[in-house]
């Protein structure tokens, strides 16, 4: 029966000990810039649609804008579904004669949970460079838009 001794010890080896300091190190940055990738996107899906939405309202389609909206492409199949907040109400608001006049540009500028719980996302929009923000909310569940009663202030 043999017994290892301190003596019977692999000699030091600084290369392979910096080694594992520089991979442990980089392994710990590692997961800190993937975790802030993911928290800085993480209501990316969300803004992806609002920014469809805008864009739809930029070339004028509104009608496309309103299947974003009610994330339905498919609307004029059913348009009695829809009785609640109707094309013609949508128009009133989005169209030219609308709040926001004819929009050229948009920009996202926020996305913020407004409570914990909340069942979706409000998104700051830019609109045609004003400094006023338009707020969007967006459902997590079905991706649906609606006006957010939480406003956006810059």
């Amino acid at each position: 029966m043999s017994s290892s001794t301190l003596f019977d010890a692999a000699p030091y080896d600084p290369a392979r000990e910096r080694r594992k300091r520089i991979l442990l190190a980089v392994s710990i940055l590692a997961v800190i810039v993937v975790a802030t990738v993911v928290y800085l996107n993480r209501y990316w899906p969300e803004e992806h649609r609002v920014n469809l939405f805008f864009q739809q309202l930029e070339a004028n389609n509104y009608e496309s804008a309103y299947g974003v909206w009610m994330h339905d492409p498919e609307w004029k199949q059913h348009p009695q579904d829809y009785k609640r907040y109707s094309f013609s109400a949508f128009y009133s608001d989005w169209g030219p004669g609308g709040e926001w006049g004819l929009i050229h540009s948009h920009k996202i500028v926020a996305a913020v949970k407004p409570r914990s719980g909340a069942s979706g996302v409000v998104i700051g929009v830019r609109i045609n460079d004003r400094k006023q923000l338009c707020s969007v909310r967006v459902e997590f569940k079905d991706k649906t838009l609606a006006f957010s009663p939480d406003e956006m202030v810059e």
